[in-house]
């Protein structure tokens, strides 16, 4: 039976990850960490119920604090999800932020050195910072805008956390693979910490307007959370992959003033679309990517991924899922 560690699995990558392996691996036992700062205790709760207690181990709290009691114990795999995430919780809580990331992933770094586990590290595609070179290759420079200015602080960390991952393979051989994440989106997400596909969503719903932050010329590609997990197992299970950094989602761009109109048309609503400044929605000199869109050419040669799931599908389940929990309350 392979022992399965996933910090930050009550959230919403990990609870998806978390289903996928169960359902998949009918031999793993998996324990989740998670201090539900973003994730949500009904997750693991649900997961437990359809593939019973003896499979999922839920333990709430910060991965520092929990590694200690876990000394006894062994894992296999580890895939380290937990973070701080969301634009407006890094401009909120810039402290939180950056010790969540960087001293958590060390730890567990330590940890999973002395059990020579293999572990996955989530980066993101934060990572690239202002970078003009489209599409976004692992191997190119990346460029900050000045450490005055919080909206960097979360790339800087992730970046970090990929240096520290890296160097544990390189000096103590730790099998560690990086993956970049870009734009995950689907079920489960919510929009309080910045999202913009669930925040969209919600007021088509409700036929409030839809608010764009910039003049929405701004492009991105967005993949499904149900697509983007199964490519975790397939990097973490590959000898080769480790040691190395892997972009993972989809390379179809499209602007986020398409993207409200697509969520407008998709789901018939009379809402409206609106404008926002960044200052308005955020803060004072806040900076955004004109593009950020992934080269996949490392990833699926590596393991033949490519996303499925039509960002229309998304569209209508994260809408069904809203609707449940609205005529659930």
């Amino acid at each position: 039976m392979d022992h399965i560690l996933i910090t930050g699995g009550a959230g919403f990558i990990g609870s998806h990850l978390t289903e996928y392996l169960l359902e998949h691996d009918h031999a793993c036992h998996i324990t989740i960490i998670d201090d539900l700062s973003t994730g949500q205790r009904k997750h693991p709760a649900m997961i437990r119920n359809h593939y019973g207690e003896d499979r999922l181990r839920f333990i709430e709290g910060r991965v520092g604090d929990i590694l200690d009691d876990l000394n006894d114990e062994s894992f296999e795999v580890i895939y380290h999800l937990a973070a701080a995430v969301g634009v407006r919780l890094i401009l909120d809580e810039p402290i939180r932020t950056i010790e969540t990331n960087v001293l958590e992933t060390a730890a567990l770094l330590r940890f999973a050195q002395a059990r020579s586990s293999r572990i996955l590290l989530a980066s993101s595609s934060e990572v690239y910072g202002k970078s003009s070179q489209v599409p976004f290759a692992e191997e190119q420079d990346v460029l900050y805008g000045a450490t005055t200015y919080t909206r960097w602080s979360y790339a800087c960390t992730k970046a970090i956390d990929e240096y520290l991952g890296l160097a544990y393979h390189r000096q103590h051989g730790l099998r560690t693979v990086v993956g970049r994440f870009f734009n995950t989106v689907g079920p489960r997400q919510i929009g309080r910490y910045g999202m913009v596909l669930p925040r969209f969503v919600k007021a088509a719903m409700l036929g409030e307007d839809l608010q764009v932050y910039g003049n929405g010329t701004q492009s991105r590609c967005f993949c499904d959370v149900r697509d983007m997990v199964r490519a975790l197992p397939m990097l973490i299970q590959t000898d080769t992959c480790f040691g190395r950094v892997f972009n993972i989602g989809r390379d179809e761009a499209i602007t986020i003033q398409q993207l409200a109109e697509l969520v407008i048309e998709t789901l018939n609503s009379k809402s409206a679309i609106r404008h926002v400044p960044y200052e308005e929605a955020y803060t004072t000199g806040f900076e955004d990517l004109a593009v950020r869109q992934p080269d996949l050419s490392h990833l699926k040669a590596m393991t033949g991924f490519s996303a499925q799931i039509p960002l229309t599908q998304t569209i209508l389940d994260l809408a069904e899922e809203i609707q449940q929990q609205n005529q659930s309350q």
